[in-house]
């Protein structure tokens, strides 16, 4: 892939996106004079459309959101519950022992995404200056799945990948019609790069939601849709399971990085994780390792594995669990943690990572300072591979992630929510947003959070830079049993000789392989009020600004 400029500056808004289409509808509503929340659902409605197989109406999200006027950030968490009938008695009597990766059984948590986009833009309405109409948000997206738009790269290379390998099951999404239907030619063929997509039956469910507000998805016909293709499939969500749910706000948590705060959103997600691996590199000089080192890809990577180690014990549903938030995020257990490094041999680490999450994530900043950070998802890519009756909307599979083991500190039951990877991120300076940055990538998220904060601060790249630099991903791939460390050939030779003599699995993938995430960011300064926002060169996305 080539080295294509993705930069924006401007005094006044940027959105950035992983496909220039949402960025650009998010610019629009800016540019029309709503605000970051109004940019970000539009952008986040867009990227339903044009980039269904991250995303969905039938996914989840989180936000975090700065108001500038009132000084404070908040936290959403607009992930869904696992419905009432959703037990580990369940499945186990339908011949499981664990849940089911693909299928109506792996739609089994509400989709929380619309809330989301709801309660958000209930608050601007009433908090932040210069709110647009609900329905005005809706314009770009509605008109992409009625009219079309042109297939992107990643499109056309992850439905090849989700079909013909009848093999394995989790590649053979044409055993489901409502796939076919959505997402194939007449024939069976996938639509390649460059020819118009239209999506009719998921603008008819756009243009509900936008005319009759979210309770159209939640109480209305798009739910009474949604369930009776589920039960008639043996699925296990109900109507009343979609009326019952909500989104909440929650208080972010946050560490102390250098002389900066890194914010992020508490469990059921693995913010705490992204939040742990600054902590540990607190105790480190990591400037004297400098960038792009086997000392610093090594230090980072170790840090990684105690930060995950901590996740994988403790993190689920905080109303199912008790997680103990301070003592993991204090300084103190940073210091332990970091004492247990190695800085000459990597540690072996029996837990697997999951390869899986494919997700978007966005951020806009506008011309008031309001800023946001927001991540979306349906898991793997297009989700359980249902498209509910004739929505066109994709189910996700999130609640596939839950043990069916009652000891399991993420097992299933009925109302809980998912550990979740998902996690956007703000990085703040003298109490404003600094940095608004983020990632898809699932066990990547963390990562690769790590490796823009501290190429930023530590060593003082601009945002374009970090993100374009090489990266790595510790963890395992589809089919994979056992972790290894990915890492990009435009390292040196030295550098992964170096590594593996450390210790490290090494497998070097191509350079800007969306492997390794579609990260973005938005850095602020505040002297000049100047923003500067990048886009991954590894997506489909663009950083615009006005």
């Amino acid at each position: 892939m080539t080295h294509t400029n993705k930069a924006a500056v401007s005094t006044n808004g940027i959105v950035t996106s992983p496909h220039y289409l949402a960025s650009q509808a998010g610019l629009e509503i800016l540019q029309q004079g709503g605000n970051a929340v109004d940019a970000a659902i539009a952008a986040a409605a867009t990227l339903t459309v044009v980039y269904p197989h991250m995303n969905s109406l039938g996914g989840d999200n989180f936000w975090l959101i700065y108001n500038a006027k009132t000084q404070v950030l908040k936290g959403l968490n607009a992930s869904g519950r696992a419905g009432k009938n959703a037990t580990i008695e369940f499945y186990r009597s339908q011949g499981y022992n664990k849940i089911p990766s693909r299928g109506h059984l792996a739609a089994n948590t509400v989709p929380g995404a619309i809330s989301g986009w709801d309660l958000a833009h209930k608050y601007a309405l009433k908090n932040i200056d210069n709110s647009l109409p609900w329905e005005q948000l809706f314009v770009s997206a509605i008109s992409y799945a009625e009219k079309g738009f042109p297939v992107s790269q990643n499109q056309e290379r992850w439905t090849q990948l989700s079909i013909n390998d009848a093999e394995r099951e989790l590649f053979y999404l044409q055993r489901f019609s409502s796939f076919c239907q959505a997402f194939l030619k007449s024939d069976g063929k996938i639509y390649r790069t460059g020819e118009t997509f239209k999506q009719p039956q998921l603008a008819k469910s756009l243009q509900a939601i936008a005319s009759q507000g979210a309770a159209e998805f939640y109480q209305g016909e798009i739910a009474r849709k949604i369930v009776t293709d589920l039960q008639a499939n043996g699925g296990i969500l109900t109507q009343q399971d979609f009326a019952e749910h909500t989104a909440n706000w929650v208080e972010p948590i946050s560490v102390n990085y250098r002389n900066y705060t890194a914010y992020n959103l508490p469990p059921n997600t693995q913010g705490i994780a992204s939040l742990s691996i600054l902590n540990i590199l607190n105790n480190f000089d990591i400037r004297n390792l400098g960038e792009g080192t086997t000392d610093y890809y090594h230090l980072i990577v170790e840090a990684t594995k105690k930060a995950f180690s901590d996740r994988d014990k403790y993190i689920s549903d905080p109303d199912f669990v008790n997680v103990p938030l301070d003592w993991l995020l204090s300084s103190e257990h940073g210091k332990e943690l970091a004492a247990q490094i190695n800085l000459q041999q990597a540690a072996s680490q029996v837990e697997t990572l999951d390869p899986k999450g494919d997700t978007v994530w966005l951020g806009v900043v506008d011309k008031d300072g309001n800023a946001v950070s927001l991540i979306q998802s349906i898991y793997y890519e297009f989700g359980s591979g249902i498209v509910a009756g004739d929505t066109g909307i994709v189910l996700q599979n999130r609640g596939c992630f839950f043990s069916l083991d009652p000891q399991h500190v993420n097992c299933l039951q009925p109302k809980k929510r998912t550990f979740h990877t998902l996690n956007p991120a703000m990085l703040f300076h003298h109490d404003r947003p600094y940095l608004v940055y983020g990632t898809m990538g699932g066990e990547g998220q963390p990562q690769t959070q790590a490796a823009i904060a501290t190429r930023i601060v530590d060593f003082g790249f601009n945002v374009e830079d970090a993100i374009f630099a090489p990266r790595w991903l510790q963890g395992r791939t589809w089919g994979a049993a056992t972790n290894e460390l990915k890492i990009e050939g435009r390292v040196s030779q030295e550098v992964i000789q170096g590594l593996s003599d450390r210790g490290h699995s090494i497998k070097v993938v191509e350079d800007y392989t969306d492997v390794m995430g579609h990260a973005g960011a938005i850095l602020i300064e505040s002297e000049t009020n100047i923003k500067y926002g990048a886009s991954d060169p590894r997506s489909d996305g663009a950083a615009v600004g006005y």
